[in-house]
């Protein structure tokens, strides 16, 4: 509770559901000075591909992030709009940047396999993130999914502010 100058949020909106994606923002909002600002970094799955992503669950929801949920820029926008006094000072898409992370995360794990192994990892859990680390590499990489920052404002005081 109380009020703030600043509101970061970084790659939690996946955890909320699109259920309480509402309540988010109405939270957001309700936190912030009415000169504060929000900073939003959220993945995000193409306009495109929303409405059938969100009525199945796919590969990482059944076994990595069970319960997670990646909204479109549309529905952020959407939410913004509908639910906040908050307007979009900057966005900055970096889902190119995110694809290349995830491969030397690929790397990373492969170049570490024998202490996982000696961790008691098993070749399954070894394969799992193999995939889920690929699989999401190409999803950036073919667009279809991204990572946005924002920058949220209530005031004209914010109009200077950049992210870049």
């Amino acid at each position: 509770e109380g009020e703030y100058d600043k509101l970061v949020s970084i790659e939690m909106i996946e955890a909320v559901g699109k259920s309480y994606l509402r309540n988010f923002f109405e939270k957001c909002t309700s936190l912030l000075k009415p000169e504060g600002i929000m900073v939003l970094q959220a993945i995000t799955i193409d306009d495109r591909r929303y409405e059938s992503y969100s009525s199945g669950v796919d590969f990482i929801q059944k076994y990595i992030f069970p319960g997670g949920f990646l909204p479109s820029q549309y529905m952020i926008n959407r939410c913004i709009k509908e639910y906040t006094d908050l307007s979009i000072r900057d966005l900055h898409d970096i889902g190119l940047d995110y694809a290349q992370t995830l491969s030397h995360w690929h790397d990373r794990f492969f170049e570490n396999i024998e202490s996982l192994r000696e961790k008691g990892y098993d070749e399954r859990f070894s394969r799992m993130w193999q995939y889920y680390l690929n699989y999401c590499e190409g999803g950036f990489r073919e667009r279809s999914i991204s990572t946005v920052q924002l920058v949220l404002g209530k005031t004209a005081h914010t109009d200077a502010l950049t992210f870049r």
